[in-house]
C-alpha cells in the first residue's frame, strides 16, 4: 500500500491519506473515492458561506449540548461542504457550525465535496 500527504492550502491543516492497491484512498480515516468523492479537511469558519442560514433558527439547547461535547471530546461528525469555484458553502451540520462559532474555534472539521454552479443553484432551491 502506498503512502501520500494530501496538501491543501496553508490556511487548512494537511491528514495523511493512504492509498490501496484498489483504488481507494483513506483520508483521516474517512473512505475518499480517487473520482472526486469528499474529502475531509479543517476549514476556517470564516472560508464558509452558510447560504441556508436565513431558513430556521438553531435550537440553542442542542448547541450548547454539542458545545460541551466538542469540549470534551471534540466534533464527532464534519460538516457537509459544497465548493464550487474556490469558494466553500455549507448546506448541513447548522448547529455543529454554531457551537464551533461560540466556543471561537477557528477552524471546524468539514467533508468537502466539489460541485458546479448548477449544482448550488439546486441546493439553493
Amino acid at each position: 500500500m502506498a503512502s501520500f500527504i494530501l496538501q491543501v492550502p496553508r490556511t487548512l491543516k494537511c491528514f495523511p491519506v493512504s492509498a490501496s492497491s484498489n483504488g481507494g484512498a483513506s483520508v483521516s480515516g474517512s473512505q475518499s473515492g480517487g473520482n472526486g468523492g469528499p474529502v475531509i479537511v479543517e476549514l476556517p469558519l470564516d472560508k464558509i458561506k452558510r447560504p441556508l442560514m436565513r431558513t430556521r433558527a438553531n435550537d440553542p439547547h442542542k448547541v450548547k449540548e454539542l458545545m460541551d461535547s466538542i469540549q470534551e471530546i471534540g466534533l464527532q461528525v464534519p460538516i457537509d461542504i459544497l465548493e464550487v469555484d474556490g469558494v466553500y458553502y455549507g448546506f448541513s451540520g447548522c448547529h455543529r457550525y454554531e457551537a464551533h462559532q461560540r466556543l471561537g474555534l477557528p477552524t471546524i472539521r468539514c467533508k468537502i465535496r466539489r460541485g458546479t454552479k448548477e449544482t448550488l443553484r439546486h441546493h439553493l432551491r
